[in-house]
Order: structure tokens, then sequence, then C-alpha cells
């Protein structure tokens, strides 16, 4: 065998196992970008320093820590990222960036559970340089959520057309709920935000931005876990002026109520030019919602199919995206209780149809990380192909990316 032989058979015999879906193929090399609190819970992206790379901040919720990771470019996403911890509160479920303030300096907004049940607003200092300075961020409570409800999720959002951003924000438990936190002339008046009931919850998962019914302003796509409401509804913009009077957000529902919903995701995923959504349901079902060429405020066109195979854990989160770069969409999984050689991270993909019966399953994580969450999909090496992005919580994993090996 000679040596060109040697150096290229074992890419084309991970290729083959890649193609072919074999529970058999190694796990994808995994990079840690900070391991060092406990219960890393989510990761939410955006370039916070204007350099064209993601950055990340994550709610650390049995560590009751805030960070803010900077993405130090393709070539050092594989060593631990430069942090600084913005913030300290109990039981955080979720972080989020958002410049409140209008100033440049992006800050973040955590959203609490436990005892807490209280958001907070993490102040960016105003210097870039010291934007890793943890002694140059304040910590603040939202008064209008302190011990109001189990805060689970935030959207940043432009509501009212006024005063700059406003935040989408839901809950769990007890009184949960989703609605809209309106911010005053001045944002830095945290005591003069105001809450603003839309919906009547169980248990909130997903809040999702997108104008479903193309009027040009943005609603809100949810997934409600528990309750008589569960089931994955999109909450219709009023629009601003009639946002700020305090109009209702029609409730729409994609299908029948129901099911035990996790995360959820938008995304074309037949590839016919128009966003669907689908989501994780508990018994490791994929549930996806085709988007109709006509009427959106009906049932959309229902596919379901249950991920199929043992040796994995419990349904947690989906997002589509061409993994193998074969031109098709591809669901990437993760989960919770994949204890003992249960694997919690796979990726999807099906043989002729989107809405074929059965997808055939491929590894990721391999058995290591027992509880996971939601992930995000993006070229962190810039090698061209999609990576995962995500996070565990019970094996102490932390916060980390998936190389993904097909280029």
């Amino acid at each position: 065998m000679n040596m060109i032989t040697r150096k290229w058979l074992p890419l084309c015999v991970l290729s083959m196992l890649v193609a072919v879906g074999s529970q058999a193929a190694e796990p994808w090399r995994r990079h840690t970008v900070d391991d060092t609190s406990r219960g890393a819970d989510g990761v939410r992206l955006a370039d916070v320093n204007g350099d064209g790379h993601h950055d990340i901040t994550t709610a650390w919720e049995e560590g009751g820590v805030i960070r803010v990771y900077l993405n130090p470019g393709p070539k050092k996403t594989k060593q631990p990222w430069p942090l600084v911890t913005v913030g300290k509160v109990k039981s955080p479920e979720d972080a989020v960036f958002a410049d409140l303030d209008g100033d440049g300096a992006v800050d973040v907004v955590s959203s609490c559970e436990g005892g807490n049940r209280t958001m907070f607003v993490h102040w960016a200092p105003k210097e870039k340089e010291r934007y890793l300075d943890a002694q140059a961020w304040t910590t603040e409570p939202i008064p209008a959520t302190s011990k109001k409800q189990s805060w689970m999720y935030a959207v940043p959002m432009d509501i009212d057309g006024e005063n700059g951003l406003d935040l989408v924000v839901s809950s769990k438990g007890r009184g949960s709920s989703v609605g809209w936190l309106q911010a005053p002339k001045d944002p830095r008046k945290l005591a003069d935000w105001k809450y603003h009931k839309l919906y009547s919850a169980g248990w909130i998962m997903s809040l999702e931005r997108d104008d479903i019914d193309g009027d040009g302003d943005d609603d809100v796509v949810v997934s409600d876990r528990r309750g008589r409401n569960s089931g994955i509804l999109w909450l219709e913009n009023p629009g601003a002026k009639a946002a700020a009077s305090g109009s209702t957000w029609k409730e729409n529902r994609f299908g029948p109520k129901g099911g035990e919903v996790m995360f959820l995701d938008v995304a074309d995923v037949d590839k016919d030019g128009r966003k669907d959504v689908l989501a994780a349901l508990k018994g490791n079902t994929v549930q996806m919602y085709f988007r109709p060429k006509d009427n959106v405020r009906k049932h959309w066109p229902t596919h379901r199919f249950k991920v199929s195979g043992g040796g994995i854990g419990n349904a947690k989160a989906v997002r589509a995206g061409d993994i193998d770069g074969d031109g098709r969409q591809d669901i990437v999984y993760t989960c919770e209780g994949a204890t003992g050689t249960r694997e919690g991270v796979f990726w999807l993909s099906y043989a002729k149809s989107s809405r074929d019966a059965k997808w055939q399953r491929h590894s990721i994580s391999g058995p290591k990380g027992s509880k996971f969450d939601h992930l995000k999909l993006l070229d962190l090496d810039a090698d061209g192909d999609l990576d995962v992005l995500t996070c565990e919580e019970r094996a102490n994993l932390g916060v980390f990316w998936y190389e993904n090996p097909t280029k």
C-alpha cells in the first residue's frame, strides 16, 4: 500500500460511515469553551464586539453565574474562550444578549426560577476595553418581574417602535405566561419597565421570532410543554401601535393541542422556500409542521416520526441544517437522561423526502454527557461545514462544541 493510500484511507472510511449512518461511527471531537462552573443551561449568540464572530452567553444554573464568552476566531476556537462573569444570581435558567440602553455596549438579560423568580439586567461597561472586566459590569433586578414567576426564556424585540428594545418573556409553573416587558423612555430606569401578559402558559420551553403571517413584523413562535394549552403555537403581532395600546396578540395553533413539547426550531425543512416549524416531543418523536402556501392561520400540514433504535436519552431539542453537505436539511437532536452508554447528541438524515417515516441516525456525542440543552449550528472552525454548539448540565461538560468531520 503506497503512502497516498495510507494517508487517505481513514478519511474515506470515516466518510462512508457518516454517509450510511453507522452507529459504530466515531463520535465527533468535542472542544470545551468553558467547564469551570456547574449546570450550564443554554447558549445564546451575538457578535458583541463587531469582529464578525459569534460570541456566547450562558446561564450556569447550579453555579449561579452568568457568563459571556468572546469568540477568539477560527484558529483558536478549539481552546477555552476568553470569558467574563457578568453577574451572580440564584437559579438562572436563561441568559440572552440585548443592548437595552442603546449605548453600543451589549448587555445581558437573565431569567431565573427556583426561589429567585426574578429577571435581571447585567449592564455592560461602556468602555470596550473593559468588556472582559467583571468589576466593570453591574447587575440590577427588573422590578416588574421580581418574585412574580419562574422565568424561563426571553427574546429581545422592538415591539412598540419606541425606546429601543423590549423583551418578550416567558415562565413555567403556577401563574406562568408569555408576555412582554415594555421599555420606558430611559431603559436604565428598570422600575419603569411594564409587563403585559399575552398568553397563559404551562411550561414554556421555546420562544422564536419569525414573521409567520408575512406582514412585516415578527410574531412569536412558542412551545408550551405542559398543561391544558400544551403544544406549538404562534402569537400574532398586532403591529407596533396596537401593541403599544394594549391590543391582544391572537393565539394561532399549528396543529391540535397536546403532547409534551420540548425545544423547537423554525427552518425550511423541505427546501421549498418557506420556513417550517419542527420540535422534539417526549417519547423521542420529531414533530414537523410544513408552512402552507396560503392561509397560515389554519392548521399546517403535519409529519411526525419516531427516532428509531435504542441507546439514546430523552428528547430535548432539535435544530435543522445541512450537516453532511448534500444539499438536504438534516436534524441535530439533543437529549436529557442520556445516562450510562446512552447517546445524548446525534443527527438525523432522510433518504428520499423530509416526510420519510424513518430517518437515519448518526453519532455525534457518543456516551459522554447526560443532560444536554438547546443547540446552535454554525461553522466555528471556518472549514465550510456546520459544527454543533451546545451545553450539558449533569456531567459538567459545560459549554462546548462538536467539530463536524465532513470537511
